[in-house]
């Protein structure tokens, strides 16, 4: 995902910053070491789990899975928790870094977490063995009705020259080529050179009407009207609507990403047993109403679902929608070492431009 600008937590967390963790007592009884997104979960609840099991949460953050993988690779800094997404997870599967689960010890994870869930994990975890759930979204086009007065429900509205320098597109390899790649009809998996340079074209066609290629500053510069229209994260596209109610969230009728970001335990994680308790207590479902109301980005806990008070939200088509309503949906899946190293070149062409 995800995919908020890494802040840390300080002054709230009972906890020090995990930097240099590997030269610290890793292994001692009653801590969890905690890698996660920025701004992906609330603090609050790192409380609560100290307080009722005893346990200190070292809790560190990273700003994108690219970041997080070599240090974990590395085997320098042992954490017991990880939240990558979906193919990130099926590149740790492949590389022997994360450990089979014991859901027997975690019944939060079996009872709460909704069936089709763990069936959409299925595209990078195709047992179950390695990775819970914890949110998921979709990837779309959020828009500013009083600057898009027409129906908006494709991505080519993306080349419209109407919208020049009032467009935001996603700085990401793999989002951006995702656009492309779905307007073309194509997969957002493709690794078909013929099809990537047809992407790679209509990115660099688009370039001269693109304001701005951005991560986090979509959501401020749709809320504060600085663009007409963008590439977005459900989740933002939540936190946006209820900062400026102009705004429209839509997922284009060529398909888009469907995305995932789960809990998992590296191989050589120092507390097995505490981590187990952590993503455990994370799938209870007050406590995932919690980050869910404080993160915003959707929820795969039923239970917490069940308890979302504001009917708007429990039955938002954002945050909740119908799949079944929508065709060309995917999941990123991990394309090698080969499948980046294409991508990267052909993204490095689109940038040079």
């Amino acid at each position: 995902m995800k995919k908020l600008v890494a802040l840390l937590l300080c002054g709230v967390l009972a906890a020090a910053s995990l930097t240099g963790c590997g030269s610290s007592e890793s292994g001692e009884n009653g801590e969890v070491y905690v890698y996660n997104w920025g701004e992906y979960i609330d603090p609050e609840t790192l409380t609560m789990f100290e307080e009722e099991t005893g346990i200190k949460v070292v809790y560190d953050e990273f700003d994108t899975n690219e970041a997080m993988y070599p240090k974990v690779a590395a085997g320098s800094s042992a954490y017991d928790v990880i939240c990558p997404s979906d193919y990130m997870i099926e590149k740790m599967i492949d590389n022997d870094l994360l450990q089979e689960l014991n859901f027997d010890n975690m019944p939060n994870a079996k009872a709460n977490i909704g069936a089709q869930y763990y069936e959409q994990s299925k595209a990078f975890d195709p047992e179950n063995k390695y990775s819970v759930p914890y949110c998921w979204g979709t990837v779309g086009i959020l828009y500013n009705t009083n600057m898009v007065k027409e129906p908006v429900n494709s991505w080519s509205i993306l080349w419209d020259e109407k919208y020049a320098d009032n467009i935001l597109m996603q700085s990401s390899v793999r989002d951006a080529f995702m656009v492309a790649l779905k307007l073309k009809g194509y997969s957002m998996n493709s690794v078909d050179a013929s099809e990537l340079t047809d992407a790679k074209d209509a990115l660099i066609a688009q370039k001269p009407l693109v304001q701005a290629y951005v991560i986090d500053q979509v959501r401020d510069k749709m809320i504060g009207g600085e663009a007409a229209i963008g590439v977005i994260y459900s989740g933002e596209a939540i936190y946006t609507q209820r900062e400026n109610p102009d705004l429209e969230y839509v997922i284009p009728k060529e398909g888009t990403n469907v995305w995932i970001d789960s809990w998992v335990i590296p191989k050589n994680a120092p507390n097995r047993e505490n981590a187990e308790k952590f993503i455990d207590f994370m799938c209870r479902g007050d406590i995932a109403l919690m980050n869910f109301e404080y993160i915003t980005y959707s929820t795969p806990n039923t239970a917490a679902q069940a308890l979302i008070e504001d009917e708007d939200i429990r039955n938002s088509k954002i945050a909740f929608p119908d799949l079944s309503q929508y065709s060309g949906l995917e999941t990123f899946s991990y394309l090698g070492e080969e499948g980046d190293e294409l991508y990267n070149s052909l993204w490095k062409e689109v940038m040079s431009e």
